[in-house]
């Protein structure tokens, strides 16, 4: 039992059917323990105690552990190779890969003769296989300059491959399996697009804005060859922006109703996720989140400068903590924005921060900050996009929510709307879309999510203009 409402608490079974693996995770410290598989009635055993700030994660070997570590030195995370017995005694850890800087880990596999790695470089992932027993790694190589790779489940412990999946911007998902002792990639399965598709109709770019105290921000844009960089353009800019989770590329047939229609498509890695390293997202979170907002607000600057399209042709999108994003922009800059898609906004944020009786409002103190403590009452109060609307113009706007939402409830966005009806100045569009069925994800079902997107990409092309 985990008595600390910040936990989230999960159990599994390892590779090697050998333990039962029980995790408790906060989003900044995480604690492990464990028990044999064949002794399951046995106490659990705690795999290193709880330190607040320090994250870690086993990988069970046959012979060894494997930790990947983390504290507020590392940030990145660090890997070590530890004895099966005596592991508590550090002297005993050998360093497997080392904390980089530039470099963070993301996520791990452990076979019998290879570790695989997924690592975060650039706000691009790589892939690597590091041979147990030292020597050479096998890197795998992509073809394209903006792309998002994730590393599949492999139950087989004894495998000499393993499978990851690839997309970009303009190319379907694609599973595949490399062989690494080979070095060799084999396709397995691509995303089909019934209506046909072919890739080379279509120019991917990676574009770098610079926020105001200087930091470079990475953008990945997809438009139909032919575009001209006049300014006349339509365009669509989507980001998340929080709890660390990247704004990833990848290809979705949904945005091509858009970018065959003229549309230049674009997403924007800005701090808060984690695109370009731990300390991305430490610089986006808590007293820092405002960057979170003036990132993506030099994003929008810079699809406009670079004559991509104009602000009176821009519409962006976001949901949830990325809906919070919406709602910031648009109150700092409306000028900014034609169109503005707000799912499922977390926009009340003072006041259900302040509500500790909801299920997720203490485990979210290390994402925003606990508002019973003045200095982040205070900056909280200075960015929450309900408490900041004033009597200024709005661009057009859809804002949905859900009843069933357990996780942004539904007055937020109920209310988040009628004070912008109360205090805009202008004759938009404001239009809020309540499902009365729907939770934090939506309408369920296949068919109800191509509604829900249907219905949102009408409203952008209704107010940008365009009729077929």
């Amino acid at each position: 039992q985990e008595d600390d409402a910040r936990f989230s608490t999960y159990v599994s079974a390892d590779k090697l059917k050998r333990h039962i693996w029980v995790f408790n995770e906060s989003s900044s410290t995480s604690e492990t323990r464990y028990l044999s598989a064949d002794n399951p009635t046995q106490p659990l055993k705690v795999f290193l105690p709880r330190t607040q700030g320090v994250e870690y994660a086993v990988y069970p070997h046959k012979d060894y552990f494997f930790l990947r570590y983390k504290d507020d030195k590392h940030l990145n995370g660090e890997m070590y190779k530890l004895p099966l017995v005596g592991y508590t005694d550090h002297t005993l850890w050998k360093e497997f890969l080392a904390h980089d800087l530039n470099t963070r880990i993301e996520g791990i596999d452990v076979l019998k003769d290879y570790v695989v790695v997924s690592l975060r470089k650039n706000g691009l992932t790589q892939l690597e296989a590091l041979p147990v027993a030292g020597g050479e790694k096998h890197v795998v190589s992509f073809p394209e300059p903006v792309y998002s790779v994730s590393l599949k489940e492999n139950p087989m412990y004894d495998s000499g491959s393993f499978r990851y999946s690839y997309t970009s911007l303009n190319r379907p998902t694609t599973l595949y399996e490399y062989e690494i002792a080979e070095g060799k990639s084999n396709k397995l399965k691509e995303q089909e697009v019934p209506s046909g598709f072919n890739p080379d109709d279509y120019t991917v770019e990676r574009l770098w804005a610079t926020a105001p105290d200087g930091v470079k921000v990475p953008m990945a844009v997809v438009y139909k060859k032919g575009l001209k960089r006049d300014g006349s353009a339509p365009a669509l800019l989507y980001s998340y922006g929080s709890y660390g989770s990247n704004s990833r590329v990848y290809f979705s047939t949904s945005y091509y109703s858009l970018i065959d229609r003229g549309f230049v498509f674009a997403i924007a890695q800005i701090r808060g996720g984690s695109d370009l390293g731990e300390q991305w997202y430490e610089d986006g979170k808590l007293l820092h989140k405002k960057n979170t907002f003036t990132d993506f607000i030099a994003c929008s600057e810079l699809l406009i400068k670079d004559k991509y399209t104009s602000a009176d042709k821009l519409a962006i999108a976001g949901g949830s903590a990325g809906g919070l994003l919406m709602g910031a922009v648009t109150n700092m800059r409306p000028d900014l924005y034609h169109t503005v898609v707000a799912q499922v906004p977390f926009v009340d944020v003072v006041t259900t921060m302040l509500d500790d009786t909801l299920p997720l409002t203490t485990g979210e103190y290390e994402e925003w900050g606990n508002p019973n403590e003045e200095e982040y009452f205070r900056y909280m109060l200075s960015y929450s996009p309900y408490d900041n609307i004033k009597a200024q113009n709005y661009p057009n706007m859809l804002v949905t929510g859900g009843l069933n939402d357990s996780q942004v409830l539904f007055h937020e966005p109920a209310k988040y709307v009628a004070k912008l009806r109360s205090l805009k100045t202008d004759k938009n569009l404001l239009l809020l879309h309540m499902d009365m069925d729907s939770g934090h994800g939506g309408a369920t079902g296949r068919y109800g999510r191509i509604k829900d997107t249907a219905f949102e990409f009408a409203f952008i092309l209704k107010c940008i203009g365009i009729e077929k």
